[in-house]
């Protein structure tokens, strides 16, 4: 019996962890990829997104020391009165483990068998993938299925136009030696609040322009008011419904024009307007796949596109831009193609988390779902500042929201605001994702005293005789 052959366009979390499915399944895969595994993901988003943050959850903490009693000096004695970032080391530090984390993962693809070729792939029909090197060389890459996993790049506009100086998409922030004097974030979703909220800790003074009545317009509408209520608070400028008109740049000053003629200038600005797909000039409509609007590709819940044979996974499908989500869609499409046992893709139980401070996480249906009436659901909020571990850590912003269906009492959805809400959204996967009730949450032991805790309390505020 003749081998499969599997090819991967894109070398992301959507493409090798993919990889990593379909050479276990015994099929001979090989990963084609310009800018090297891990993608994005680990290359210019997530990884070092989230270092730059881990940096500022660290100035933050130090920021509240003082409350819990810890008391810096100099060397004289005297009361330290400040604390600076080094930008230029933080951003070392920030590509060096993202670089780090690329080689950790082509070991692990060399190791499954997994050739990886540098080049630029694109369709030439639904079996075949030319892959063109960087000296303009070709080869033809035989497959029975593709995968494409090329991701997305950061939107940008004919007004505003990054230079990589001074006006910068995410992926340009970490070439910054210097710290900005005035940083101007133009966008308040995901992408947005988390620069502004990172930039803000780390002591520079931010403006957040957002064309919407509210910061993250996609998240839950009470932890999007707590966050913003502490952004505040901690000093930033939120220009509530302002929409950018241009982005301009002379010498060392940055202008942001908004479309009601006010002006906002700043030493930097981030563009955080969005993705669009890198699906242009790979020969997929003539492959047969179906773009949808704005170009990313058509797929449905198996990972299948229009073309026999040809799959995607990821940003480049704009069904759910984490990076879980493309992992996800990936090992889904392998399994599919090669047989194994494959479980369509459920959005409902994605969780997902927005790295500001406080964190945002979130799992199943929403309060927005349930109060427009597409979920029958009874909602418990227990606000964080009433728990013990809190109040010890000097945390007093933050909430539990827990979603579960009258009669049944099954845990539909969840929302922690909070710090570390990533970690401690976990159970409030497990329960959504195994239809566990809220009084089976709530009869689990937790740790006293913890945050999770209130986890269990907001599930036994749910119990119905």
């Amino acid at each position: 019996m003749a081998t499969d052959r599997v090819v991967i366009v894109g070398g992301g979390p959507g493409g090798y962890e993919a990889a990593h499915v379909a050479a276990q399944l015994g099929a001979e895969v090989t990963v084609v990829d310009t800018d090297g595994v891990g993608g994005s993901a680990v290359l210019t988003d997530c990884v070092p997104s989230k270092t730059l943050i881990a940096t500022a959850e660290v100035m933050d903490e130090l920021a509240g020391a003082a409350e819990l009693g810890v008391i810096f000096t100099d060397t004289e004695g005297d009361a330290a009165e400040t604390i600076r970032v080094d930008l230029a080391r933080v951003n070392t530090r920030v590509k060096q483990l993202a670089a780090d984390q690329s080689m950790d993962i082509a070991r692990r693809l060399a190791k499954d068998g997994v050739q990886v070729v540098e080049a630029r792939g694109r369709l030439d029909g639904p079996g075949r993938v030319v892959a063109t090197a960087a000296d303009g060389s070709e080869q033809t890459l035989e497959a029975d299925a593709v995968l494409i996993a090329t991701g997305a790049a950061p939107r940008t506009l004919p007004t505003a136009q990054p230079d990589g100086e001074r006006i910068l998409t995410w992926e340009q922030v970490y070439d910054l030696t210097e710290v900005p004097t005035e940083l101007i974030v133009v966008g308040s979703g995901v992408t947005g609040a988390e620069f502004a909220s990172a930039y803000l800790n780390l002591g520079i003074p931010v403006t957040l322009v957002s064309s919407r009545d509210r910061v993250l317009p996609g998240e839950d509408a009470d932890a999007a008011t707590v966050l913003e209520d502490v952004l505040r608070r901690r000093g930033m400028t939120v220009l509530s419904k302002s929409r950018m008109e241009s982005v301009t740049r002379s010498g060392d000053v940055v202008t942001v024009a908004l479309t009601d003629g006010r002006t906002v200038q700043g030493s930097h600005c981030i563009l955080a307007l969005g993705s669009v797909p890198n699906t242009g000039d790979m020969g997929l409509e003539e492959a047969g796949v179906v773009l949808k609007d704005g170009g990313f590709v058509n797929v449905d819940r198996v990972s299948r596109t229009s073309a026999r044979g040809v799959y995607a996974a990821g940003d480049c499908t704009g069904v759910l831009m984490l990076a879980s989500v493309a992992a996800m869609q990936g090992r889904i499409a392998m399994w599919h193609f090669l047989g194994d046992t494959v479980h369509p893709l459920d959005l409902k139980k994605v969780s997902s988390n927005v790295f500001t401070s406080p964190e945002i996480a979130t799992v199943g249906w929403s309060q927005q779902a349930v109060d427009a009436g597409e979920m029958q659901a009874e909602v418990v909020t227990l606000p964080l500042s009433g728990n013990p571990r809190a109040k010890m850590q000097g945390v007093r912003d933050g909430f539990v929201k827990l979603l579960c269906r009258p009669g049944t009492g099954i845990v539909v959805g969840g929302v922690v605001v909070g710090p570390r809400a990533s970690e401690l959204i976990h159970p409030v996967s497990v329960a959504v994702a195994e239809s566990l009730t809220a009084d089976q949450l709530a009869q689990a032991f937790t740790v006293y005293p913890s945050m999770s805790g209130s986890i269990a309390e907001a599930a036994r505020r749910l119990h119905r005789f």
